[in-house]
């Protein structure tokens, strides 16, 4: 009886390890669907973005690195603004905030112009759970079909893949 009990819990345990690995995200994976409002209320889809090169920042105004990291985003939005003026790159940021006051008054005082969104759930949003996120900042590039092309890059690493992304390639 006791070797059928500690079967029993092995197999559970080996097949919810595998269930949670098979949840987490990756490069070549289509992008879960984020559905919450903007900042200003309006309703947003991330499929309406489809067929542009689209970076996903998941931040929160409680993070101190991410914090840390908006003018290093800002500065990126600033260089790529003839591609998003011409619909080929968009950034969003994703807050896993949790009180929309103190989320607004970091996107002012930080003067985030990009589309910014929130469902306001903290972890509990359903974004963070879809893109297996357990630290921030974490973010996720997405080519023009919404598949994760990149995850988790910063910094100098995040600017060259965008870049060679968003530079016309000669004809084939």
């Amino acid at each position: 009886m006791m070797y059928r009990v500690f079967s029993t819990f092995i197999v559970c345990l080996v097949a919810g390890t595998c269930i949670a690995q098979s949840s987490l995200l990756k490069t070549g994976q289509h992008a879960p669907e984020i559905s919450m409002p903007r900042i200003d209320g309006q309703p947003f889809t991330l499929n309406a973005l489809k067929g542009r090169l689209i970076l996903i920042d998941f931040w929160a105004s409680w993070c101190a690195p991410c914090v840390k990291e908006q003018p290093l985003l800002k500065e990126l939005y600033k260089k790529f603004a003839a591609s998003v003026k011409e619909n080929k790159f968009e950034m969003v940021g994703v807050s896993l905030d949790k009180d929309k006051r103190t989320w607004e008054k970091m996107v002012a005082r930080l003067k985030i112009n990009w589309i910014q969104v929130s469902d306001l759930k903290f972890w509990k949003s359903a974004a963070a759970k879809d893109y297996g996120i357990e630290a921030l900042p974490f973010n996720v590039v997405l080519n023009e079909q919404n598949q994760v092309i990149a995850i988790n890059l910063h910094g100098k690493e995040l600017e060259a893949f965008i870049q060679q992304h968003l530079e016309p390639r000669p004809p084939e």
